[in-house]
């Protein structure tokens, strides 16, 4: 979904069409229908064959758009977001909503005769790329964007279109880092598939610079790292978007951080930036391009897939820095097996781990493993605490022990310090925030990649002298998974090659879009600037802009407050659990705290309910799922305040009190997850089942409503290195309700 251009083909009888949008800027201008006759007068084959289908999505979208309607509310003086708009009276709402219907249905027409480009009806294609990507979610978002540019285009003159279309020029995003600019860096590019020892030598490159700067996709590497280099002795501090560790009696420190948090104002002699084809994400790929074009380091060392050398060869050809690529191989060799486990966990064999998606999933798996083998199962996943984290691998990984067995999310994927023989994957879908979707095969191979994996990059043998290398074990490592119906999913991942990237994400700097807000009306949504700019952007090949659904939810939840758009823009990043409206409230409460420079102490927002501190399972009538599910949420609120402490610390200044809490909430989760979650096979069989109807069903709609052959533009996004929707980008508690059922009865 990139943006609305135009509506249908319009004669324009008193002013232009704004730059690829089509939706006059200064006056109305009347519409025509789109031709869907041939030359003799009858309907064209192309339009019979696709007027059935159209007309599906067209109701669809017209549904849509009556509850967008209904979500305006009447006009009245007091509504300010349509008076921002241009709308004047009840009697020019609903003129304006007919009209648009009518581009709809124009639009509708001309994809019905087959005109489908996005160059010729772009608001169809908007509309549809909108469905793709996000199902009725994503599609909704781009019908309301689409209306209120609708409503805006007699408000906007030519001249102010061209002032906002120069600002939104991001052919040149490299040009907003002049002092790295100055530099002559150099970019070393390790790629290779997972165990082949890629990531250590960029981290050996770090540890033998004098100074550097380590960001990582996850908390949890940033925390490994962190702990590397201070057991070492070598000064370092840990930077989150939750969490800032800092070396206490020292100016000269090294940085583990994650991507999101890079330092780009601190001059230092190596980077290591992790997992560079997380460039191409649509959610969190400008983190990386960020980091790649600002950070002030003469040597930039890139780990990361094939897929993505092309791109940042060109990226460094267009920076004029010298990029240097090395390749590597597995240090061991990978196979898939030809069956799967049936969904018997007796079949599992020491070194065996099972990968998962939810920390209740985890926690039931590992119960019926040590219920089934009589042997222990270690558990791993990103918000387990890092002590606890540390030694369940270890626990792991000693031979000489009960523990054959592990657990672990898909953050295993992600270079953690495990010794694995086998990976078995329970499911091959996950939830990527919106819907269930199958793993992509960049998901598949870097997961199952760390089977027979000997040590990690960020481990070594330890040599008679001390000296650290790489060791290479022979022996395969093999991958399948828990359920038959999985097994072909991920064998054909193995056969497949991820394709090369395209683009780079990147997202507009502060100090443009503070600009461009004072090229629109007072009380303009923040929501619809966002996907203004995004709509007018002119980037080169190289680059994409994309705006987070995600923030765009939280613009529209502040922006009844009096907040200044470096404010808005900032909370736009916050970790916020929008699915839970308890931790949407406190949005809305800490955006009034803000405005108000009052009220941010832990204990006067009530939003925060401290109370569950106290809680047992009795005092929620022995439903453990609601007790869970309360404590869980505490906890997103903690770590949504922990991170508006670092931000805002003059009005949430209880950053002590709430690591306090965050530590008895994460320790109340763990234990009630250790003692309270069963795994019950056809409950999980069940579960599972649905998932793939589920995904089966969102497949045939798209089919029903577009076709064969359609274009599946949102592949591209699901081709990332992972989906890290979290606060912290860790694994959610549940990846959907049913999962609440694994839960045992309540021990009082």
């Amino acid at each position: 979904m990139k943006s609305v251009l135009r509506a249908v083909a319009t004669r324009a009888t008193c002013s232009k069409p704004a730059f690829r949008h089509g939706f006059a800027t200064t006056c109305r201008a009347p519409f025509r229908e789109a031709a869907v006759y041939n030359r003799k007068g009858s309907v064209s084959a192309a339009a019979s064959k696709n007027k059935k289908r159209y007309e599906v999505f067209r109701s669809m979208v017209i549904t849509q758009f009556n509850n967008i309607l209904d979500e305006f509310g009447n006009w009245s003086e007091s509504n300010q977001e349509l008076r921002s708009f241009g709308v004047r009276s009840e009697h020019g709402l609903a003129n304006e909503a007919a009209l648009f219907r009518k581009a709809i249905s124009d639009a509708i027409v001309m994809a019905t005769n087959g005109n489908v480009a996005r160059a010729t009806n772009p608001l169809f294609w908007s509309l549809r790329d909108a469905f793709i990507r996000g199902d009725v979610k994503g599609l909704t978002s781009e019908i309301r964007y689409s209306f209120q540019s609708f409503m805006l285009r007699s408000r906007m003159s030519a001249d102010v279109t061209k002032r906002q279309k120069q600002m939104a020029d991001f052919r040149y995003p490299m040009e907003w880092f002049p002092a790295t600019r100055a530099l002559q860096r150099t970019i070393h590019l390790h790629v290779g598939p997972t165990n082949s020892g890629k990531t250590y030598h960029a981290l050996k490159a770090l540890e033998n610079a004098k100074s550097g700067i380590y960001g990582g996709p996850l908390r949890l590497l940033a925390h490994e790292v962190y702990a590397r280099f201070t057991a070492k002795g070598k000064p370092c501090a840990m930077v989150t978007g939750e969490e800032q560790r800092i070396p206490e009696g020292v100016d000269n420190y090294f940085i583990s951080c994650t991507v999101e948090m890079t330092p780009l104002n601190r001059l230092v002699d190596v980077a290591v930036i992790d997992e560079i084809q997380m460039i191409g994400d649509p959610e969190r790929g400008w983190a990386w391009t960020q980091a790649l074009l600002g950070v002030m380091a003469k040597e930039v060392h890139l780990c990361g897939e094939e897929r993505a050398v092309d791109l940042v060869k060109s990226i460094c050809s267009a920076l004029g820095d010298k990029c240097v690529v090395h390749r590597y191989e597995r240090l061991s060799p990978l196979q898939t097996m030809k069956k799967s486990l049936k969904g018997d966990l007796s079949k599992l064999e020491k070194g065996d781990a099972v990968v998962a998606f939810s920390r209740v999933g985890l926690h039931g798996l590992k119960k019926a493993i040590e219920e089934k083998t009589g042997k222990r199962c270690a558990i791993v996943y990103g918000s387990l605490p890092p002590e606890t984290r540390a030694q369940q691998a270890a626990l792991f990984n000693d031979p000489d022990n009960e523990y054959d067995f592990l657990v672990a999310s898909d953050a295993i994927g992600m270079g953690l310090n495990l010794e694995v023989k086998r990976i078995i994957f329970e499911t091959a879908a996950k939830f990527d925030g919106v819907n269930f979707r199958g793993l992509s095969t960049s998901e598949i191979k870097q997961i199952g990649g760390r089977a027979g994996r000997f040590r990690s990059a960020r481990q070594a043998a330890i040599s008679a002298d001390g000296a650290e290398t790489l060791v290479e074990k022979k022996n395969p490592g093999l991958v399948t998974t828990l359920d038959a119906l999985d097994l072909p999913r991920v064998q054909e991942a193995f056969t497949q090659q991820a394709e090369p990237l395209e683009a780079a994400y990147i997202n507009p700097p502060a100090f443009i879009l503070e600009r461009f807000s004072e090229y629109l009306p007072p009380d303009t949504p923040l929501s619809f600037m966002l996907l203004r700019i995004r709509e007018l952007a002119r980037v080169s090949p190289m680059f994409l802009v994309d705006i987070s659904s995600d923030a765009l939810r939280v613009a529209d939840i502040i922006q009844e407050f009096p907040l200044t758009i470096h404010e808005r823009l900032s909370i736009l990043n916050a970790p916020v659990q929008l699915n839970e409206p308890s931790v949407v409230h406190l949005v809305q409460a800490a955006a009034n705290c803000l405005a108000t420079r009052q009220g941010g102490a832990l204990y006067d927002m009530q939003e925060i309910d401290l109370e569950i501190l106290d809680a047992t399972i009795a005092d929620f009538d022995g439903d453990g799922r609601r007790y869970l599910r309360a404590i869980e949420v505490l906890h997103h609120s903690v770590t949504l305040y922990l991170w508006l402490s670092y931000r805002f610390p003059n009005v949430f200044s209880s950053q002590a009190l709430a690591f306090h809490v965050k530590e008895l909430v994460q320790a109340k989760i763990e234990h009630h997850l250790d003692t309270n979650v069963s795994f019950r096979a056809g409950q999980h069989e069940a579960m599972l089942a649905k998932r793939r109807k589920e995904i089966d069903k969102r497949e045939r709609e798209q089919l029903r409503v577009f076709g064969e052959g359609h274009e599946r533009a949102a592949m591209a996004g699901e081709e990332g290195a992972g989906k890290w929707n979290e606060p912290g980008h860790e694994e959610p508690l549940v990846e959907d309700k049913t999962e609440y059922e694994q839960l045992e009865e309540a021990r009082l």
